[in-house]
């Protein structure tokens, strides 16, 4: 079995006992073509290789697909799905596009699992890609072969996966407590918004009557309105709007060309934008600060001067608003909410100082709840990286795990 000299930088200090060896010196790419009728379809997830999703867009020609087999270690190549991949247990079939590992002997499969869904090794693999932008980055097999693995003798790796199995069920039993946690929060809040915004005795209209304009952003973004390094025009997307809050992290930008033909999707400051597609309905007021970005297949209400934007978002947000956004909403595998159904979508027709102040109110009876609720996702993403930090440090040598135990 070949090796390599000198470790790299996301390896970092390599126990002597310990040897660098590439890829292709570890795994044989399996490329056989088989139908999804003979193979059953998978799904190559963040949580690894399962039976297809019902959710998944299918592919029209099943008779090109890729074999799988129990023990294959499966990985989507392309940087918007990263992190997906894992070892199948299930003979199958999945996507040309994946690539489909075979582990020669000398490898401990639940060690393999680890090391190639690390976190280091998931950075150095798309480093070692190519494409034309961003969203079409992908790392092939005649690359992939040439990275250099930690590997450790074969009782090593055994005990750093079973340390890791001890280890990460821990922190993945507190992760799954502290979302069932969230869910109840979040059951606590919504009913306690529909004491504030669902009284049958107020008047209700057309949301289109209270608003000056309801409009969607971009619907289509072909590559070439993609900016990466920094550049363009930011946009946001559903996945950056919450219910009550926008989040700006992973935005996308658009360049000049893009957001020039679409400045009606421009944002003001005081817009509403709520999600068309996927969570339907999640709303938020766009603040100050994203003045001037752009929208992604996101609906943008702009409301006259007698309705309040904080208590359109919270309304929109409730329970009371809930019913009417399912009923609204189209797609049998993804829901859309579109705009004309946002135009219909009835919401109280009260004046302005009625309307501050039962945001005021709604926000001094939730602002607790919303204070649990931000401490449990903190907690959650704390114990993330505690859990990826656990197993890079154990899958690089970092940590002995012999001693850990």
């Amino acid at each position: 079995m070949s090796t390599v000299r000198e470790a790299p930088e996301w390896v970092g200090s390599l126990p002597q006992h310990w040897r660098l060896v590439p890829v292709g010196a570890l795994f044989d790419e399996r490329k056989e073509s088989v139908s999804d009728s003979a193979f059953p379809a998978l799904s190559v997830t963040k949580q690894g290789v399962v039976p297809q999703l019902g959710d998944v867009a299918k592919s029209q020609n099943g008779e090109a697909r890729k074999l799988v087999r129990a023990g294959d270690f499966v990985i989507n190549s392309r940087s918007d799905r990263k992190g997906s991949s894992g070892i199948s247990e299930l003979d199958g079939s999945v996507s040309v596009v994946y690539t489909v590992l075979r582990p020669r002997e000398g490898l401990d499969l639940n060690f393999t699992h680890h090391l190639l869904r690390s976190s280091a090794f998931q950075e150095e693999f798309y480093r070692w890609g190519s494409g034309i932008v961003a969203d079409l980055w992908s790392t092939r097999y005649s690359a992939m072969k040439r990275i250099a693995l930690p590997i450790p003798p074969l009782d090593e790796q055994r005990a750093i996966a079973d340390y890791l199995g001890r280890e990460t069920q821990k922190i993945d039993e507190l992760i799954t407590e502290q979302r069932s946690l969230i869910e109840t929060l979040r059951e606590r809040r919504d009913s306690l918004s529909h004491q504030f915004f669902g009284a049958k005795s107020e008047i209700t209209a057309p949301l289109k009557q209270l608003v000056d304009e309801i409009t969607v952003g971009i619907v289509v973004t072909p590559a070439k309105w993609y900016e990466y390094g920094g550049g363009g025009v930011p946009a946001l997307r559903g996945a950056n709007v919450k219910r009550g809050y926008i989040d700006p992290t992973s935005l996308v930008h658009l360049s000049r060309e893009g957001d020039q033909l679409h400045r009606k999707s421009r944002l003001k400051s005081g817009d509403v934008v709520v999600v068309r597609t996927g969570q339907a309905g999640a709303a938020a007021v766009v603040p100050n600060t994203l003045e001037g970005f752009n929208a992604i297949d996101l609906l943008i209400i702009r409301a006259k001067p007698s309705l309040c934007s904080d208590f359109l978002e919270a309304f929109l947000n409730s329970h009371a608003a809930a019913a009417q956004i399912t009923d609204g909403s189209v797609g049998a595998i993804q829901s859309h909410f579109n705009v004309s159904a946002l135009r219909r979508l009835r919401i109280p027709d009260i004046g302005t100082e009625r309307q501050l102040q039962l945001v005021d109110r709604w926000k001094s009876a939730s602002s607790r709840i919303d204070e649990l609720i931000s401490e449990s996702e903190d907690l959650i993403a704390l114990s993330q990286e505690r859990r990826a930090a656990l197993i890079t440090a154990a899958v690089t040598g970092q940590i002995d795990v012999r001693t850990a135990s």
